[in-house]
């Protein structure tokens, strides 16, 4: 039988950040956002000046984490958008 996602389900997420994010502390302040939102993962800087990477933790976290990385980010960071799949 199918079960609906309990809040204990973890889930996985790629993500790649778009704008001025290099440079800008902005892998630093996604930890940091990361921990204490308890998701685990990782980010890198790529060649192409984006910010790529996963997240994985609850449903509610990663909700949250979406909406971080889409409107706030670091606080010198300009994002132009942000893409999950």
């Amino acid at each position: 039988s199918l079960q609906s996602p309990s809040p204990s389900d973890l889930f996985q997420v790629e993500f790649e950040v778009f704008g001025k994010v290099q440079r800008v502390f902005f892998r630093k302040y996604t930890k940091l956002k990361a921990d204490e939102l308890s998701l685990t993962g990782w980010c890198v800087n790529t060649p192409e000046g984006t910010v790529k990477g996963v997240v994985c933790g609850s449903m509610e976290a990663l909700r949250s984490f979406k909406q971080w990385a889409s409107k706030e980010g670091s606080p010198q960071s300009q994002i132009q958008k942000a893409v999950f799949s």
